[in-house]
């Protein structure tokens, strides 16, 4: 089989609410599938649960993490400066962006071109595992895919408001204990990375 990458453009929000479910987003501008977004739950008992717009990009993203639940759910997402909203299914989520990181300012200084590299990603995945423990920039969580993720810019985040199934989820709180989705968490401080993930469909040639 041919080597086959896949390349996903855009942000991944991660945030943890008081009631002990954690929530991550992701908001993609570019990818294979066209713009979309997806949001990955963790209630408090552990059960994963994907929202994905479409019966095709569920099929992926659970192809490519792991999950207990999957809802194919419209998932709306509205920008406006530093706030963003999120609508998918019985979720209705706000949060408010702040001032970017040094970490962030950091990445923003590395060349778009080069934090999309896989080589860069792998170079990185150590010094990241010092910085932010449980985050990780390159593995695989299903058998036959690889994944590599470029970050681009971090925000912090804050002022979080959730509701879901018709329950208020709390404020916002570290994202603890990590998600398990795949090979690695998001930071445990709430944040928002600008991010480049590629997915290798044939790991043992890429």
């Amino acid at each position: 089989m041919s080597r086959r990458t896949m390349r996903f453009d855009g942000w991944i929000a991660g945030l943890g609410t008081t009631s002990g479910t954690r929530v991550v987003l992701g908001h993609w501008q570019r990818s294979p599938f066209g713009a979309f977004s997806d949001v990955m739950l963790e209630r408090a008992d552990g059960e994963r649960l994907l929202l994905a717009p479409t019966r095709e990009t569920a099929d992926f993203v659970r192809a490519t993490y792991v999950f207990d639940t999957v809802r194919v759910v419209p998932v709306r997402v509205g920008v406006a400066d530093d706030v963003w909203t999120v609508t998918a299914d019985s979720l209705d989520l706000r949060f408010t962006t702040g001032r970017r990181t040094p970490l962030g300012l950091l990445l923003s200084a590395v060349p778009d071109a080069l934090a999309r590299r896989p080589a860069w990603s792998a170079l990185l995945d150590g010094p990241v595992r010092l910085l932010l423990p449980g985050v990780r920039t390159r593995g695989s969580a299903r058998p036959g895919r690889r994944e590599w993720y470029g970050a681009h810019d971090l925000w912090p985040i804050r002022e979080v408001s959730a509701l879901f199934e018709g329950t208020d989820l709390g404020a916002e709180a570290p994202v603890e204990p990590p998600v398990r989705f795949g090979f690695g968490s998001v930071p445990r401080k709430p944040s928002l990375t600008r991010v480049t993930t590629t997915v290798a469909l044939d790991p043992e040639r890429a």
